[in-house]
């Protein structure tokens, strides 16, 4: 079919295909439409998803697309209808033509035009809604006449009006000296094209097509037998070989014949270089460069040992040399912040620019790709992951527990109420009831973690109206001690596991946020209430013998217990009884204290733990001291009235465990989508 296409109608076919390809391809479906009309040809949608799927590509270089013209060809082309009624004014001697005749005549060639640009454009020229017609011929000379016809259709009309059907000269001395300007204009282009063909340039022909462009919509259509290599695997040993990898573009500098690419994966680095050759052509290079940052490619490319250190990578000492790309995933050009600004310190020496709280955590997604951020949340990972495989090895089976409960189960107001039906219910402040209720069915020691709600509205560096919860609960035999030093003993191995595995990602937090290491003493320093109140008076702070810890208290105390003991994880044993829930069991010696513990990371508390009451008639008597409604918590004091072994147990905060392990100075930056009483999204 192409062959029927003459010389000037593949001139006119390769002039569309220049004007609105992306470096030698058609890339998307409105590009080839706008092709398609410029041309004066009408396809529909359905028509153009046929010719992708004809070709089963996304990318359509100059040959397909002198096939599709040539298929919308023989299905008609309405620009024909126009120029045979224009041509028909001419042989019936007519010097005029109503507006909405020749609107009609245009907007019924199909969806190409639309009738109000071409009345809009029509009123310009038209006296009293009549356009002589030597008018309209001067109108289609100019560039773009109408909205959607196009540089061919001015060239078309135009060719056709110049001779007419009984060969005379249909167009005047000045507007043939419009036209011999025009064809001396395309000839300089022709010439300035030809020589950077001879220069090498984009025009020359394309050595890598089918080596790069983009994979569009991937819908799990097919599968592709290919095997990638993760970037932290690349090593001396794949020196010289062919590998494929998929990550992310961090970074694109190109000059001339060659581009260099940073491509990233999770928190890992390589050096991307592609350099004109017999295997990759300017066109790819120019491609390659325009992909925007943060898109996601895949890349076949040679592995080499790099001629010099790469310093900007984490990947040193190897290289990848570029031989075909393409694009999974397309990031927008514009970005709300940069990677690069992101994985600066608020506090940076450097005078670049930062990104501030709010914008991270309203940007998370993009945040959460720096690799500090990617770095804490390792870290956290490795906080449940000891927790988990410590309780485990000791005996302990992890429970899930209800988050919708029908009393608060602090017995506090800090509650979120929900409809529930025809009544109301609560979001749990904690799963204490349960982990108890577990112990009174012999399940002996047992652990959960899971979020945990708090309705307090308080806007501070280390509260959350929702975070994760890691609680455990134990039966002893005769001392709440066992528990304590139970749960002090796994923090400890905790902390062990996280130093010990997760030096890399620790010393990545600290880079961006410098803090001193976490320092604690094996075993856990257990301090009692009463001696930490001397110690905070003996040091100038006034409290009281039953007064609970400020927040500002409780920092003071972390510091003295730095500099005294040497540590930033200690215990803190026999807590005050009026400061503590319903549940805690008073200390049998001294009614004004509790067989409660509090446990804390550089001054800050983490845990809050207890013995709990475990009998039914002396948890009734605490209730309603507190003031308890006894009917919301019926099913929990019956499920003490068959014998319940004594227990105790502790509820720690996964992201200030966290927050506190690595010197973060807010806990929005260890929860992933953190929230607070002014921030519900992301």
């Amino acid at each position: 079919m192409i062959e029927h296409f003459s010389q000037k109608r593949i001139d006119e076919i390769r002039e569309c295909f220049n004007l609105y390809s992306d470096n030698g391809f058609v890339n998307s479906s409105s590009q080839l439409r706008c092709i398609l009309r410029s041309l004066g040809y009408a396809p529909t949608q359905q028509r153009i998803n046929e010719h992708y799927r004809k070709y089963k590509r996304q990318s359509i270089d100059f040959a397909v697309l002198l096939e599709i013209a040539a298929i919308e060809a023989q299905a008609g082309d309405p620009l024909v209808e126009v120029i045979k009624a224009l041509r028909g004014l001419d042989r019936e001697g007519k010097q005029s033509i109503r507006v909405d005749e020749l609107t009609n005549i245009l907007s019924s060639i199909g969806e190409r035009m639309n009738k109000a640009e071409i009345e809009s454009t029509l009123s310009q020229i038209s006296v009293n809604g009549i356009v002589p017609h030597q008018k309209l011929i001067q109108m289609i000379s100019r560039p773009n006449p109408l909205a959607n016809g196009g540089r061919i259709i001015v060239k078309k009309m135009a060719d056709e009006q110049e001779v007419g059907a009984d060969g005379e000269k249909k167009l005047s001395k000045k507007e043939l000296n419009k036209l011999a300007k025009k064809a001396k204009k395309m000839e300089l282009q022709e010439q300035k094209t030809d020589s950077t063909k001879k220069e090498g340039g984009d025009n020359e022909e394309d050595a890598s097509v089918g080596c790069y462009g983009t994979y569009g919509l991937i819908q799990s259509g097919d599968q592709k037998d290919i095997v990638f290599t993760e970037l932290m695997n690349i090593n001396k040993e794949l020196d010289g070989k062919e590998i494929w990898i998929r990550g992310r573009i961090h970074a694109t500098r190109s000059k001339g014949n060659s581009c260099f690419i940073v491509i990233r994966h999770r928190v890992h680095t390589a050096q991307l270089a592609l350099f004109k050759s017999e295997q990759v052509s300017k066109q790819m290079i120019k491609f390659v460069a325009s992909i925007p940052k943060e898109s996601i490619i895949d890349v076949k490319a040679k592995v080499l040992v790099a001629e010099q250190e790469v310093a900007a990578c984490t990947q040193k000492d190897m290289e990848l040399h570029g031989l075909q790309v393409f694009v999974v995933s397309a990031s927008e050009q514009r970005l709300p912040l940069q990677i690069e600004d992101a994985s600066r310190g608020e506090n940076d020496p450097s005078g670049l620019a930062v990104v501030n709280l709010d914008t991270r955590l309203d940007n998370r997604v993009l945040d959460l790709r720096t690799p500090t951020t990617q770095a804490i949340f390792r870290i956290q990972d490795g906080v449940c992951f000891h927790f988990r495989s410590i309780l485990r090895k000791r005996g302990f089976t992890e429970i899930h527990t209800p988050k919708i409960i029908s009393a608060a189960s602090e017995g506090g107001a800090n509650v979120f109420t929900v409809s529930y039906f025809k009544g109301n219910a609560y979001l749990a402040q904690s799963p204490q009831l349960y982990k108890q209720m577990a112990i009174a069915g012999d399940f002996d020691k047992v652990y959960t973690i899971g979020g945990v709600f708090r309705a307090e509205d308080s806007n501070t560096h280390r509260h959350m109206t929702e975070f994760v919860g890691l609680d455990l609960e134990m039966a002893f035999k005769f001392h709440y001690h066992e528990v304590l030093q139970t749960i002090g003993d796994v923090l400890i191995n905790v902390f062990k596991g996280l130093q010990q595995e997760y030096a890399h990602e620790i010393e990545a937090v600290r880079q961006q946020y410098p803090a001193e290491p976490f320092e604690f003493c094996e075993p856990a320093l257990v301090l009692k209430y009463a001696d930490a109140v001397k110690l905070l008076r003996e040091h100038g702070t006034e409290i009281g013998d039953e007064d609970d810890l400020s927040t500002p208290v409780e920092k003071f105390l972390g510091k003295l217990v730095k500099e005294k003991y040497k540590t930033d994880f200690y215990i803190l044993d026999k807590f005050p009884l009026a400061v503590r829930p319903f549940y805690t069991m008073p200390d049998p010696h001294d009614k004004r204290y509790s067989n409660s513990y509090d446990m804390f990371m550089r001054g800050e508390e983490i845990l809050s733990g207890a013995q709990r009451i475990h009998d039914p008639e002396y948890l009734i008597e605490r209730a309603k001291h507190h003031k308890v409604e006894l009917s919301q918590i019926q099913a929990y004091i019956d499920s003490f009235r068959y014998g319940c072994p004594p227990h105790a147990g502790g509820g720690i905060g996964l992201e200030r465990v966290t927050m506190l392990f690595l010197g973060l100075h807010n806990i929005r930056l260890a929860s992933l989508f953190p929230r607070d009483p002014k921030r519900i999204t992301p």
